[in-house]
């Protein structure tokens, strides 16, 4: 049966329990609160990317404050939150948690979490509104199908239930398989194929994977044959690289990089801050006045010990050769590896905490001034089902925050 009587208050279906869908549904519910607000989440898990975010402590959005500069971080959707930045930035996000009693404080790369270091106490704060403001939390409530009626709009779940709602936005996050968005496509909207970003590079059996752990602060990546080229701090796994050199590639790269299926090349620069040139200097001053002493011990381009062994070793140079006995041949060859280290890079590996879908509803179709289907009028959307996603660092939950709550002051407005 469905669930709204013309007695009752008009019902807001927000689908989709993750930051955009919770952010919308709970400041939806707050500034009209004559409305009945349903939150849909389909799994058994509320939140589930803010509670794994930046390693568990939530990296809630990114201590930039000008708008042109704070939308060149997407790679996908910078026209579109430029103007959608106009109504929720960072700074109001920051101010929307301190009003709850969350503060929030920026790190050296800009990345901004809660004081605590916990998501959790995002978690709590939102729950907190969703429980002040009397939000309907559904869990395990799969949508099937969304249809238009003269009613406004008809939800059919999966236990074959079906809800009568007078405003729907759809915040389900981003869907891995085109195929996914069909419900979506039946009310006219067109999809952007999904393709997989903030991803991490594969060396199947590449002798670096034995490094795994070893971090280098500040590295140069670029792929072969593109423009891309990411600076940042570089992370070897036991797979591959990862860390922010690679994932911003990553996501600047997600459409070339699937159509090359996942097969490229990666150029390494271990140390930015030198050339060449400057490299060679130093060997030259390292002859003259250490002679005896061994390359092993004199890293004195502050590498991670291991990962100098590795360049060593690459550069047939072993653990007992002297400054003295150093070939022309293999000083060159280790200056190629420390600016120009190349690896063939097969295969990518996602994970969770970092995973973000390109793709989504294209974004021509919906007003980024209201978030407004312009298909549909009532339809609203939010977050990742959105062709929007930025680099790693807080863009991707700074879009959820932005597109949620505009999103709800649009929705309550006139009903």
């Amino acid at each position: 049966m469905p669930e709204h009587h013309n007695n009752q208050p008009p019902v807001l279906v927000v689908i989709g329990g993750g930051a955009a869908g919770f952010f919308c549904a709970v400041n939806a519910a707050r500034l009209n609160r004559t409305l009945k607000v349903i939150l849909l989440e389909k799994t058994s898990k509320m939140l589930s990317k803010v509670r794994i975010s930046g390693g568990g402590r939530c990296n809630v959005t990114h201590a930039l404050f000008d708008i042109t500069e704070m939308s060149r971080r997407y790679p996908r959707g910078q026209n579109f939150v430029k103007k959608s930045f106009h109504q929720f930035f960072t700074t109001d996000t920051i101010e929307w948690f301190e009003k709850r009693g969350v503060t929030i404080k920026a790190e050296a790369d800009g990345r901004m979490f809660p004081v605590t270091n916990s998501s959790q106490t995002i978690i709590d704060c939102l729950l907190r509104e969703a429980n002040t403001f009397g939000v309907e939390i559904r869990m395990n409530a799969d949508v099937k199908a969304l249809e238009k009626d003269n009613s406004g709009f008809k939800i059919t779940m999966g236990n074959g239930q079906t809800i009568i709602a007078a405003k729907v936005c759809v915040a389900a996050g981003g869907y891995p398989k085109a195929s996914m968005f069909d419900w979506l496509k039946a009310l006219g909207h067109t999809i952007n194929e999904p393709v997989p970003s903030l991803f991490t590079f594969n060396l199947p059996q590449h002798a670096i994977t034995e490094l795994m752990g070893v971090c280098v602060e500040h590295v140069k990546t670029r792929i072969e044959g593109t423009k891309l080229a990411e600076e940042g701090p570089l992370l070897i796994t036991h797979w591959g690289l990862s860390g922010p050199a690679v994932l911003k590639l990553s996501a600047w790269g997600a459409r070339d990089l699937a159509s090359a299926f996942y097969v490229f090349k990666v150029h390494i620069n271990w140390v930015p801050a030198q050339n060449e040139q400057q490299i060679k200097l130093e060997f030259r001053d390292a002859r003259m006045h250490h002679a005896s002493k061994k390359i092993i011990n004199h890293n004195f381009l502050h590498l991670p010990a291991r990962l100098w062994q590795f360049l060593l070793k690459q550069s047939g140079i072993d653990n007992e050769s002297r400054f003295a006995d150093l070939h022309s041949k293999n000083e060159n060859l280790l200056i190629r590896n420390l600016s120009d280290f190349v690896v063939e890079v097969k295969g990518k590996t996602t994970y969770k905490e970092e995973f973000v879908t390109s793709g989504g509803i294209h974004l021509s179709e919906v007003d980024p001034n209201t978030m407004m289907s312009r298909k549909q009028e009532g339809l609203f959307f939010a977050g990742e089902i959105l062709d929007v996603d930025g680099i790693t660092g807080g863009f991707n939950f700074q879009h959820a925050w932005t597109s949620g709550m505009i999103a709800a002051k649009n929705m309550t407005a006139f009903l």
